[in-house]
């Protein structure tokens, strides 16, 4: 039996994202050439994503059209808001099966070149001034992703880290009011400042950040290390290890559909699915 290669579109992914896609009707005066089936061209995004092939060189071959239509593809579902709708409908699966850590979460934030410059760009301070993004996410005790954003390379993480705090969406899943904040939240010690630290108790969340000129060995980072990992697995993803995008919104696009295909793999793997 051939394995089945990870840019495929599982059927229970799909279910899951089919709903979520805008209709497109066909023209009945001019239709001209007949579209491509929207789960062939989500395939070829998923390719892009997978390998980080350039759009140009997506191989005709695969029968997932041209790169050219996978990226107005792309465009179009961003515009719709399709990604953010998938990542919420699998975090609220996994919060109606228990899955996800609500007593802790953790924040993190890590570099990555920027070839093209545009939109969120801007000097790294670790990579002698080389233009970059910055990735910076929350997870849950477990390393389920939350949240995610993008900046320039020259932004502080803790500047994101409220940002970071309101872009996780209520999640529902469960009887009452959907879920949108953590008890405890884990940091490094560039997050120790104590104005961050009484704006995290606004929302009502106890923050357990590390504190600087202290030695290591607190203890905290047995709860701060999930948020790595998950940084790890994104950035396997190798269209997120280096942001060729000139444009924000489609380098976004591949943030949020990597977070959603990490939830996707959490559900699967617990055979809710």
């Amino acid at each position: 039996m051939a394995q089945r290669r990870p840019w495929e579109v599982e059927d229970g992914l799909w279910d899951r994202i089919e709903p979520l896609l805008p209709v497109v009707e066909r023209r009945f005066r001019n239709p001209g050439r007949k579209r491509l089936d929207d789960r062939k061209a989500l395939c070829g995004i998923l390719f892009v994503l997978y390998t980080g092939m350039p759009w140009e060189f997506l191989p005709q071959e695969l029968g997932y059209g041209s790169g050219m239509t996978c990226w107005r593809r792309l465009r179009d579902w961003t515009e719709a808001g399709v990604w953010q709708q998938l990542h919420e409908v699998l975090l609220a699966e996994l919060n109606a099966a228990g899955l996800i850590d609500w007593s802790r979460a953790a924040v993190d934030g890590s570099h990555l070149r920027a070839l093209k410059r545009g939109p969120k760009t801007g000097p790294s301070p670790v990579d002698r001034a080389r233009t970059g993004s910055k990735h910076h996410v929350i997870v849950d005790g477990g390393g389920t992703p939350l949240a995610a954003t993008l900046t320039g390379g020259q932004r502080h993480d803790v500047t994101q880290l409220m940002p970071l705090i309101e872009a996780v969406p209520p999640v529902r899943g469960r009887q009452g009011r959907p879920r949108k904040r953590p008890e405890a939240l884990y940091a490094d010690r560039a997050y120790d400042y104590d104005k961050y630290r009484k704006l995290a108790r606004t929302k009502g969340i106890q923050p357990r950040f590390a504190e600087r000129g202290t030695e290591h060995g607190s203890g905290l980072g047995v709860h701060r290390y999930v948020v790595e990992q998950t940084i790890a697995l994104l950035h396997w993803f190798r269209r997120l290890r280096i942001r060729w995008e000139i444009r924000d919104d489609i380098h976004e696009a591949f943030l949020s559909l990597g977070c959603s295909i990490i939830c996707w793999r959490k559900l699967k793997n617990n055979s809710i699915c």
